[in-house]
C-alpha cells in the first residue's frame, strides 16, 4: 500500500512541475504590454494599447503605414456639444505627444498626461473633418514617432 500511495503523489509532483513548466512558457511567450491612451466623453471611455510601439525606440515609416491600416479601433461617440478628454500613461507624456485627427496635427506637443477638446472639433470640416466619424491618433515622440494610438469618434447627436 505504501508503493501506491507513494507512485500517486510522485505523479501528482511530476503532473505539478510540468503545469508549473508550461505556464512559465505561454508567460515567455507573451509580448510586453504598451503604454495606455485614453479617450473619455462625459461618463464614457475607451482606452488603447499602442497599435504600432517599439518599446520607446523610433519607429520606422513602412510600421507605421501598416499600423494606419489597423481596423481593431476602439470608438467612443461624441456629442458635438461635449468635451472630449484624452488621457496618456505617464510614459507617453515624458516624450511629448500630439493628437492627430485624420493623419494631421491638431495640437502642439505636450508633456502633460491630460488634454481636453471641443467636441465639435472633430466634425468641423475647417480642421479637416468629413462625415460623421473622425480617426484620431496620438502620437508619442517630439522628433521622431515612438508610438501611435487611434481611437475613431462617432458623432452623437
Amino acid at each position: 500500500m505504501t508503493t501506491l500511495h507513494s507512485r500517486s503523489r510522485r505523479r501528482r509532483v511530476v503532473a505539478a512541475a510540468g503545469a508549473v513548466s508550461a505556464g512559465l512558457l505561454v508567460l515567455s511567450a507573451c509580448d510586453k504590454p504598451t503604454p495606455i491612451a485614453t479617450v473619455t466623453v462625459g461618463t464614457s471611455s475607451v482606452n488603447s494599447e499602442a497599435a504600432c510601439y517599439n518599446d520607446g525606440k523610433a519607429l520606422n515609416t513602412a510600421s507605421l503605414a501598416n499600423c494606419l491600416k489597423d481596423t481593431g479601433i476602439e470608438s467612443i461617440k461624441v456629442d458635438p456639444d461635449d468635451t472630449v478628454r484624452f488621457g496618456v500613461d505617464p510614459k507617453i507624456a515624458d516624450s511629448g505627444w500630439t493628437i492627430l485627427m485624420n493623419g494631421q496635427p491638431l495640437t502642439d506637443s505636450s508633456k502633460k498626461t491630460y488634454r481636453t477638446i471641443p467636441g465639435s472639433v472633430f466634425f468641423n470640416a475647417q480642421y479637416g473633418a468629413s462625415g460623421n466619424s473622425t480617426l484620431v491618433s496620438i502620437k508619442e515622440g517630439d522628433k521622431s514617432v515612438l508610438g501611435l494610438w487611434s481611437f475613431k469618434l462617432k458623432k452623437d447627436a
